[in-house]
């Protein structure tokens, strides 16, 4: 690490996100709020800026587990680069990794969630991390650039029949909320439904949703669209929203939704707005061919460029520790 490279603790500054946000990379996982429901839940969170001589190169939000002696790091949604850290990423790690000060058998765990660029992955290649791909480290992601009109006609016939049949309902409304009290409800409601789609479907969910309830409902970087029938919501749709990049982030819907092809109206509504706010691409949040088929096949309708969403990268001092973590890791997922 050079001299001139400093890691500066801003876990209680008030405009961490105010910083963070100005940056194309910026997303939920590095954000306060999301920080603030991972503390929740029992991580020791901290965040941090590593800088040049005064000028910032990345921001970095990491949580910290203890398992007796042993520190389980993890950075979510991170480094977030600014323009001047993109040709710096190894210098970034390093004085990350000088920061962490970590012991042999500590591990430290980078996830990024979105494709990675060429820097970013030599970074992490030169300073020893394993990367760990699982299928479902994968995703599909849409070209916003054409715009709207170009979009629609490349899709799939399917894919444009549903909108059209949702569009021609005049009992079916797309409503975009921005009042905190109906936001509150509305992910009421979308627990409800995700709850009896996990009893219908059989799966789980790490989230916890009386503790992330009322952050998600007061942050401006979540977009919550419900599609109504009549009045009442058959689906809501919840997406992360960056300068560059929208996240499909959570959905939930009841019987309705299919019967009157919500799930594709809601989607579009989403693709308009985001094409409207500059946005350049749409992540699908992920995909699992084999496991979920139709859904899949739903997304596919709309785009066929599946990218990998980014690994899980390891590290530990102990080259025998990351190997058997990256390997426990990748057993897991498998």
């Amino acid at each position: 690490m050079t001299a001139q490279v400093a890691v500066i603790d801003r876990s209680e500054t008030a405009d961490w996100d105010e910083a963070l946000w100005q940056q194309p990379a910026a997303n939920i996982y590095a954000s306060r709020r999301w920080g603030d429901y991972k503390g929740r839940l029992g991580g020791t969170v901290r965040r941090v800026a590593v800088c040049d001589n005064g000028e910032d190169l990345a921001y970095i939000q990491y949580q910290e587990r203890r398992n007796g002696p042993l520190r389980r790091i993890l950075v979510q949604g991170g480094p977030v680069l600014t323009a001047r850290g993109q040709s710096r990423s190894e210098a970034v790690l390093a004085a990350l990794l000088d920061h962490l000060a970590l012991r042999p058998a500590d591990l430290l765990a980078v996830k990024s969630y979105r494709p990675q660029d060429p820097e970013g992955i030599t970074a992490l290649l030169a300073h020893g991390f394993v990367p760990v791909v699982g299928a479902k480290d994968h995703t599909i992601e849409l070209d916003l650039t054409p715009g709207r009109d170009a979009i629609l006609a490349a899709s799939d016939r399917r894919w444009r029949r549903e909108v059209k049949k949702a569009e021609g309902q005049p009992d079916l409304t797309a409503v975009f909320l921005t009042d905190p009290d109906e936001r509150l409800r509305s992910f009421d409601t979308f627990v409800r439904m995700y709850a009896a789609l996990q009893q219908r479907k059989g799966f789980s969910s790490d989230l916890d949703t009386a503790a992330y309830r009322d952050l998600a409902a007061s942050d401006p970087h979540l977009l919550f669209l419900e599609i109504r029938e009549g009045g009442a919501p058959i689906l809501v749709r919840i997406v992360q929203t960056g300068r560059e990049r929208w996240t499909d982030f959570f959905t939930a819907s009841n019987e309705r939704a299919r019967a009157t092809g919500a799930a594709s109206f809601a989607v579009w509504r989403i693709v308009e707005r985001a094409c409207e706010a500059g946005a350049s691409r749409f992540d699908f949040g992920g995909i699992d061919p084999l496991g979920n088929r139709g859904v899949f096949d739903f997304k596919r309708a709309l785009s066929r460029n599946v990218v990998q969403g980014g690994p899980t990268w390891i590290y530990a001092r102990n080259r025998l520790v990351r190997r058997a973590a990256a390997i426990a890791l990748f057993l897991r997922q498998s």
